[in-house]
């Protein structure tokens, strides 16, 4: 029989904890079950599956991150907001690395519209706004800090960098400068 209190949102939090504990791939429902000494049987009123449970703590993640971002974004512009954004991502990463996995999890195109997703891509349209890029080249920026700031985040996160010099605090504050210059001198397009 189920505790009385458990809903889905506690069920999330609750995998969410597990996750940046365990690593995300790690999280089930039966995992979860058993940090509530319930029987698996009495969550699925809660949740429809593990990966239902997944696609909960994503949300969740990017619930979070959307905040922090938001919160760190404000009065902002330029580098300045360049910086915040890009260290509310290492950050939260290096605090929730479960939650910041899940974050990554492909979610379906109705899931997706209806995330926090959408206001990262808005957020991130606004600073780059700052640099006078319009279409087409804004969803290239947008692709370009994505790209960075997730590859340099699961390289340090794996370990990638812990055996060399220069310290990877300098390397991050470097990877910004660049990409604030590049931001501020974007190229014109090839023509092929």
């Amino acid at each position: 029989m189920a505790r009385a209190g458990l809903t889905a949102e506690r069920l999330t939090r609750a995998g969410a904890e597990l996750a940046d504990e365990v690593g995300f791939e790690q999280v089930t429902v039966s995992a979860v079950a058993r940090r509530f000494d319930v029987k698996v049987a009495s969550l699925y009123s809660h949740v429809k599956s593990s990966q239902d449970l997944k696609t909960r703590i994503a949300l969740l993640a990017l619930e979070e991150l959307a905040d922090r971002a938001t919160e760190a974004l404000a009065g902002r512009a330029g580098k300045d907001a360049l910086r915040a954004l890009a260290d509310v991502y290492r950050d939260y990463a290096r605090e929730h690395p479960g939650r910041y996995a899940a974050a990554q999890l492909r979610l379906d195109p109705e899931t997706a519209a209806a995330s926090a997703g959408v206001r990262h891509a808005r957020m991130t349209r606004a600073l780059l706004r700052g640099y006078d890029l319009t279409e087409p080249d804004q969803t290239h920026a947008v692709r370009l800090l994505g790209s960075v700031f997730h590859g340099y985040v699961s390289l340090e996160l794996g370990g990638g960098f812990s055996h060399s010099a220069p310290d990877t605090e300098e390397t991050w504050n470097r990877i910004l400068d660049a990409l604030d210059a590049l931001l501020r001198n974007w190229p014109d397009p090839v023509l092929t």
